[in-house]
């Protein structure tokens, strides 16, 4: 259900830069204890001052997000870093130098000023430094540490352009800044720095073999899940479509032979398929939904537009194909499970 708040749309064009007015404008909001929805390099996000109890508050009950889930803190510069947190371990500083700006969250143990409201009651607190240049303009005129979650309704998949924020938020929150679909798609990788091996709690763009080139140890969390979450997406159904979704993973052709044979049994219109733009025109029945090249290797930012295309689409079956082994398939088969409620039929080779 929409609020009754007057939500501002503002245009960002990178092309031709960012309107002093629009981010002034979005940057008072924020220091005013106001919510904007920014673009990132990974997804939109939705911002409030990090240090505000009341702004973290404001952003659970916009998303309709548990408060126990925690909130990551994003800054403009590394020097902002240090009065967030008690300390920072020397392979969180070589990650920072090898990551920073870009898509890798670190988890840390927290100072006094960062409030129990944005981590979620835990003493450790999740920081990162975008690397989309609108957003670090945009927190470093806010002139705060910016807690900002995905910018969407909570469990729905995240958002990778406005529209999508326009759908779930629009009369929630203050403003959203419009600035064209995102580059990569998926949220962020986070680490766990505060244990004595660094943990990966949840895998992203940048991978377990990227990092192992940085710092020799680090493993990965074995169960991505934890009843209490030191991470954004460890403990709640996150990314799901309205319909019921099953992951199919085996050879290919065993895949679409099995999607096809569920497909044939039931209405043409409550079927959606995820499938590859090399594999699409192999069902006849059902609304066929690409997610991507494989070859292209495109897969990792159609994802969540394509899981919200399904609700478009009004369908009640999703049947999926898998994507191991595929580039950056460790991050993308982590959305696309939760997304199915870890619903996978595994196929004879």
């Amino acid at each position: 259900m929409r609020g009754t708040m007057r939500t501002e749309i503002v245009n960002w064009d990178p092309a031709r830069g960012y309107r002093e007015e629009d981010l002034n404008r979005a940057a008072g909001i924020l220091r005013s204890g106001g919510l904007v929805a920014f673009p990132t390099e990974t997804v939109y996000g939705l911002g409030g001052d990090g240090l505000r109890p009341e702004a973290s508050r404001k952003i659970y009950a916009a998303k309709g997000r548990p408060s126990d889930n925690p909130l990551i803190l994003h800054i403009s510069e590394r020097r902002e870093l240090d009065a967030l947190v008690a300390g920072v371990p020397d392979a969180a500083e070589k990650l920072m130098e090898a990551f920073w700006p870009g898509p890798m969250t670190l988890i840390f143990d927290k100072a006094p000023v960062v409030p129990y409201e944005t981590t979620g009651g835990l003493d450790t607190v999740a920081v990162r430094m975008p690397s989309h240049e609108g957003a670090r303009e945009l927190i470093h005129r806010a002139g705060v540490p910016v807690a900002a979650p995905s910018a969407n309704t909570s469990g729905r998949p995240s958002p990778t352009c406005a529209e999508h924020v326009r759908e779930d938020l629009a009369g929630k929150i203050d403003m959203i800044i419009d600035g064209g679909s995102v580059g990569i798609g998926l949220e962020s990788t986070i680490i766990d720095m505060t244990e004595e091996v660094p943990v990966i709690l949840r895998p992203g763009h940048i991978t377990e073999a990227m990092i192992r080139e940085v710092i020799s140890e680090v493993r990965m969390d074995p169960g991505l899940a934890a009843s209490h979450p030191k991470a954004p997406g460890m403990k709640y159904r996150h990314y799901a479509p309205r319909g019921t979704m099953t992951v199919y993973e085996g050879p290919i052709e065993r895949v679409i032979a099995r999607i096809n044979e569920l497909a044939a049994g039931l209405p043409v219109d409550k079927v959606g398929i995820l499938a590859t733009d090399e594999t699409r025109d192999k069902y006849p029945r059902g609304q066929v939904v690409s997610v991507g090249s494989r070859e292209k290797r495109t897969i990792e930012q159609g994802l969540f537009g394509a899981l919200r295309r399904f609700d478009e689409l009004g369908v009640e079956f999703i049947f999926s194909e898998s994507f191991f082994g595929e580039d950056r398939g460790e991050a993308i088969m982590n959305r696309l499970l939760k997304a199915a409620g870890q619903r996978v039929e595994h196929l004879p080779s």
